[in-house]
């Protein structure tokens, strides 16, 4: 079987390292933010070229506090493509602020900024900037729109560890950025975990207390704060895998390369890659008409494909209500219909994927 991510795949390449890193965390006796975790912190500020980076329990708990760092909550909007993982929406309605949907770019599945620039109100706070699969989004322009109606910049960069816009890698380019170490992630723990990266050092340190509820350094809360800590365990592993990540996203690049070669010709549209980028490839995206029948036809044949999404955010119960005019993506509504996600990570083998562009190959025939 041939799954769409397979973090398993990468523990037995580093299972050695990464049994020794647990091994040392649980011998020393400390288990929550402790010298893994600073360590870490360190490590993946200088991965990243930030000066500060704040280790927290998810990706999710990373956009929900860079929010409310920047005073972000009720009566506020932020605005937000709805073509994106629920997890992005759901922190924004954490703060109790209200997400304001909008529409992507067709070509790279990331925010409009034509479409950023008709949704901005009295109301609007920040632009939440998400990087999908791996594309960085057109930041230049996004960047210019937040500065002339002041409103904060935030990168989501859960699907676009390694990803880099111009010469700068993304998650440099706003107030702050939030990255995910889920499993399935291109840097993965063995559980849940997640980031805030910034260069102004008193946000970094708001986000400090605001992850230990509110504590300062006697451990007497100076605001009100939150429980989100990363475990010493899910350091220790990430620590194991930072030094190998930039060889595995060049790697995910090949394997993309490969899947175009193969795929060009076929009724399908493969991804496109923006002008003076860096695609990151965590996840390989081809659109179809023939979405659920290719989905159907591949796992017939032991290939796992994904849905990323099947369902908008501005079409969930959850969120319908939160637009009077009900309004219309049809980026969006289109992308939702016909999106369907190859296998690609860094232990897949040439003949696999050679194995999967020839039965996608069989199908169209």
């Amino acid at each position: 079987m041939i799954y769409v991510s397979n973090p398993h795949a990468q523990y037995q390449t580093l299972r050695n390292e990464i049994d020794n890193a647990i091994s040392r965390v649980l011998i020393r006796g400390n288990y929550v933010l402790s010298e893994e975790v600073k360590a870490f912190e360190k490590e993946f500020s200088h991965w990243v070229k930030t000066d500060c980076s704040i280790a927290v329990n998810s990706g999710t708990d990373a956009l929900f506090l860079a929010m409310k760092a920047l005073d972000i909550g009720r009566d506020d909007e932020v605005i937000a493509p709805s073509f994106t993982a629920t997890a992005s929406i759901a922190a924004i309605g954490m703060t109790g602020a209200t997400p304001v949907f909008v529409d992507v770019e067709s070509e790279y599945y990331t925010i409009d900024p034509e479409s950023i620039s008709s949704a901005i109100t009295a109301k609007s706070k920040a632009i939440l900037v998400i990087h999908l699969f791996g594309q960085a989004a057109e930041l230049e322009k996004i960047r210019l729109i937040a500065k002339q109606n002041n409103l904060f910049l935030i990168e989501d960069c859960a699907q676009a560890h390694g990803a880099y816009f111009d010469d700068k890698h993304v998650g440099t380019l706003g107030d702050l950025a939030c990255f995910s170490f889920y499993p399935t992630k291109n840097l993965g723990a063995l559980g849940d975990g997640g980031a805030v990266v910034t260069n102004n050092t008193n946000l970094a340190e708001n986000i400090r207390q605001l992850r230990q509820y509110g504590w300062d350094e006697k451990r007497v809360s100076q605001q009100q704060g939150w429980n989100s800590r990363l475990d010493e365990i899910q350091a220790a592993i990430l620590r194991v895998k930072l030094p190998h990540l930039e060889t595995a996203i060049d790697r995910r690049n090949e394997l993309a390369e490969i899947y175009d070669q193969q795929l060009s010709a076929l009724p399908i549209k493969i991804p496109e890659r923006r002008q003076n980028t860096k695609h990151a490839f965590h996840l390989y995206v081809i659109q179809t008409e023939q979405r659920e029948e290719l989905f159907n036809y591949l796992k017939q044949h032991d290939i796992i494909s994904g849905i990323h999404y099947p369902v908008a955010c501005h079409q969930m119960p959850a969120y319908t209500d939160l637009n009077e005019e009900k309004k219309c993506l049809p980026i969006t509504e289109s992308l939702v219909d016909r999106v369907l996600s190859l296998p690609v990570y860094p232990e897949l083998s040439h003949n696999k994927i050679k194995f999967i562009a020839n039965t996608i190959k069989k199908f169209f025939r």
